[in-house]
């Protein structure tokens, strides 16, 4: 039979006969040509076929299962286009090669599942659907992305959800925090500040935002609204426990204020000294209240008396973020690794784990997923959260944005919050029932 192959590069047009004497010469003894398969031979004319081997009834279980006459299957780094309508055509690695489908309207036939296109985060990917990368913010079956909220300019620093209200507050390094409805996903007031927001957290129905030498406080069910001054420089972190607000600013000292329900206010109770640098993260747990800093350091402070009963220098870098689960602590640091530490029978705490990564870690936050499994997200600094079961560490699924995520939020019903550097953030659900993988 007669076929015509239209070559790509040369803008030749050559007819050749399969299985007659007559055609060209020898043809490479009927094999088949490798860079015609590939779309880019520009040899005229080629030694070998430009046309795929027919199928003959002799060995045809063979050649039928893509097996050539010893029997082995090809390793298959090409693929058949099925949706050519009997146009064979050279065959095209993923649609993006330099004899690619998009001339021939080929499309892939599966996606690289555990790959993300990173075009398609930057928002230049030109390939599409067609593209053999995944286009999705998030790797798992467990979670789905409900919506993105756009309006912060900068990075999104905090986010809080006070108690018995139906707004979600968010602060950004714009100097702005913005108020969404819960309902809707509509921003329905920004609060100017004139200072970047360094964090922010709710405790009840009080929300506290750190901005440079002074700390904010609202009262959403009473609309008082106070500034607690003392801090030098920017307020990085905060906690609450023991009726007390803790600040850690950025020159190394942490401010306690006791609340006072009588008159609803906050008075000046300490200051504590030691850390050299300043403070970036802090939880409280189990009448302790744990700080990491800059200068690579845990500290250790007993709540009753506010001193400082342990220093924990395993750390080779800034410990970003500090998390307590159970009777463990969890630490992590731009060195690269989440430490996880307990109690020994002299109440010192020692690290029982240290879990790798291969990118500094920015931010942990834990919760249960719709099975009330534990799980640990892990923010790095190559724009990624992942998610692992605990206490396993095994990965389970993985979220991607834009810039690095500084802020993540626990909310109600299985949704959780994520804000990048770009000032976006997302709301994210767990799912009730896990979805087999595709």
């Amino acid at each position: 039979m007669d076929i015509e192959a239209v070559e790509r590069y040369g803008n030749r047009r050559i007819q050749h006969r399969i299985g007659s004497s007559q055609a060209a010469p020898d043809r490479g003894n009927g094999k088949v040509c490798f860079h015609w398969r590939a779309g880019r031979c520009t040899r005229f004319p080629c030694p070998f076929l430009h046309s795929e081997l027919p199928q003959h009834s002799d060995g045809g279980a063979k050649r039928a299962a893509g097996a050539d006459e010893r029997g082995f299957r090809p390793q298959g780094f090409v693929w058949r286009n099925s949706h050519t309508n009997g146009n064979s055509g050279p065959p095209s690695r993923w649609g993006k090669g330099r004899g690619g489908g998009a001339a021939g309207g080929v499309r892939p036939q599966r996606k690289a599942l555990d790959k993300i296109c990173n075009y398609f985060i930057s928002g230049t990917c030109s390939y599409g659907e067609s593209c053999k990368y995944l286009h999705s913010w998030f790797l798992s079956d467990s979670i789905s992305l409900l919506t993105p909220l756009n309006g912060h300019q900068k990075d999104v620093t905090g986010i809080a959800l006070p108690t018995g209200s139906d707004k979600l507050y968010t602060g950004s390094k714009d100097e702005t925090v913005r108020v969404w409805d819960c309902q809707t996903g509509q921003c329905i007031g920004v609060v100017n500040l004139g200072g970047e927001v360094g964090c922010m957290i709710s405790e009840g129905p009080w929300i506290f935002v750190g901005v440079p030498n002074a700390i904010k406080a609202w009262n959403t069910q009473t609309a008082t609204d106070l500034s607690l001054s003392g801090p030098t420089g920017q307020v990085y972190a905060m906690s609450v426990g023991n009726e007390m607000l803790f600040a850690g600013t950025q020159d190394g000292r942490i401010l306690a204020w006791r609340f006072r329900a009588v008159g609803d206010c906050f008075e000046p109770a300490a200051s504590l000294v030691g850390h050299r640098l300043p403070v970036v993260s802090m939880v409280v747990g189990a009448m302790r209240l744990y700080s990491g800093s800059m200068d690579h350091t845990v500290r250790v402070w007993d709540l009753s008396t506010l001193q400082c009963i342990q220093t924990l220098t395993d750390h080779t870098a800034v410990v970003m973020s500090v998390l307590c689960w159970d009777q463990f602590l969890l630490s992590c640091s731009l060195d690269k690794t989440i430490k996880v530490w307990v109690a020994t029978e002299s109440g010192n705490l020692e690290v029982t784990y240290t879990h790798q990564e291969e990118h500094g870690v920015l931010a942990l936050c834990g919760m249960h997923d719709a099975q009330a499994k534990p799980v640990l997200f892990c923010s790095c600094n190559d724009n990624t959260v992942r998610l692992y079961d605990l206490p396993s560490f095994n990965e389970r699924g993985k979220i991607f944005a834009k810039e690095e995520v500084r802020a993540i939020q626990i909310g109600p019903g299985g949704l959780f919050f994520t804000g990048d550097g770009t000032g976006e953030l997302r709301v994210w659900k767990w799912l009730t029932s896990e979805v087999p993988a595709a």
